[in-house]
């Protein structure tokens, strides 16, 4: 089987660390950098892929990678949520002031996907509930107390529905209003049952709009727009393939702790490494129609809670009026 014709796009830079280390068993990985802290139920890992080789091993631009990972966002806990948004203030605001972002920059929020389809609606939803500010800084300056910034926000569509590309659509946004920086803000694909749901990622090497189901699509980039561009991304579908390989490993574990010969049941599915296995599971299903992206049956509130989360992080980060302290004020 050739396995270079069934490459996997992967959108979590958690996700590709995971894999370059399985691949280098374990060992640290040339050209990156990585630091993770745990603290109440919030695991947040910082991936800087620091050169060409990094970028290479990850499939990854050089830049800032932020991962907030939370398995009981799940439980609808709203305390969990208000320390989430938190959090996710505390992070993303450092994060601008260490990319160069000043706390004066005026900022245009990009809401990226399809409104009509719940697990791609992330980027409008949180479009719908940002603080918006520019119009005031426009017609009456002088009211605009201390603390706050410019704020645009925009939800340009998706190409099937305007017939335009988003980063077209985006570019002659930011030729007119001049903004001095983006947050693109998109739902993604994880190959991590875990990780959908419950995971959110912050990065400054902007977005490919509809990536992660392997649409190739013209970027947000700095390059493209000319100005810096900060993504954040939330997992919100994973492959049937994916799925069924997670489900083989889930067998695998429970085969071997029954028995020390886990060969005899698996056959040669045991002995081959998670990426071949993977390959393997997409070209049977693929060219049958069967892999499908696949999202939780609970996506209708999860999508509405994390939106919610997202937005009060931005209002927090962005205005230094809104409190961090009081952002649970602004998560319902």
């Amino acid at each position: 089987m050739d396995l270079n014709a069934y490459s996997t796009h992967i959108d979590l830079a958690l996700d590709a660390r995971d894999l370059a280390q399985a691949a280098n068993q374990g060992q640290a990985i040339p050209g990156i950098e990585t630091d993770t802290k745990r603290e109440n139920g919030i695991r947040v890992t910082k991936i800087n892929v620091l050169n060409e080789e990094g970028s290479k091993a990850l499939g990854k631009l050089p830049g800032h990678y932020i991962t907030i990972e939370v398995p009981a966002l799940r439980q609808k806990d709203t305390q969990l949520q208000d320390r989430v948004a938190t959090k996710l203030a505390q992070e993303f605001g450092q994060f601008l002031l260490e990319i160069g972002i000043s706390k004066e920059a005026k900022v245009l929020i990009i809401g990226l996907g399809n409104s009509s389809v719940t697990p791609d609606a992330l980027g409008p939803l949180v479009v719908d509930n940002v603080m918006v500010t520019r119009h005031y800084f426009e017609l009456m300056p002088d009211d605009v107390g201390p603390g706050y910034r410019a704020v645009s926000a925009v939800a340009p569509g998706v190409l099937g529905t305007t017939g335009i590309e988003s980063s077209d659509i985006v570019q002659g946004i930011v030729e007119k209003s001049q903004p001095d920086f983006i947050i693109a803000i998109d739902a993604l694909a994880s190959r991590s049952l875990e990780r959908v749901n419950t995971t959110i990622q912050i990065a400054d090497t902007g977005i490919h709009p509809g990536s992660g189901i392997g649409n190739k699509r013209k970027g947000l980039t700095k390059e493209v727009l000319g100005i810096p561009v900060v993504a954040i991304g939330v997992p919100t579908v994973v492959y049937a393939s994916t799925i069924v390989n997670n489900a083989f490993d889930m067998m695998h574990k429970h085969f071997s702790e029954q028995t020390s010969n886990t060969g005899q049941i698996l056959g040669l599915l045991d002995g081959m490494k998670e990426e071949e296995r993977l390959l393997l599971v997409k070209e049977v299903l693929n060219p049958v129609g069967h892999d499908l992206l696949v999202t939780p049956k609970e996506i209708d509130q999860f999508i509405e809670d994390i939106a919610n989360i997202i937005a009060s992080g931005l209002n927090a980060a962005l205005h230094d009026a809104v409190s961090v302290d009081n952002v649970a004020a602004y998560t319902h």
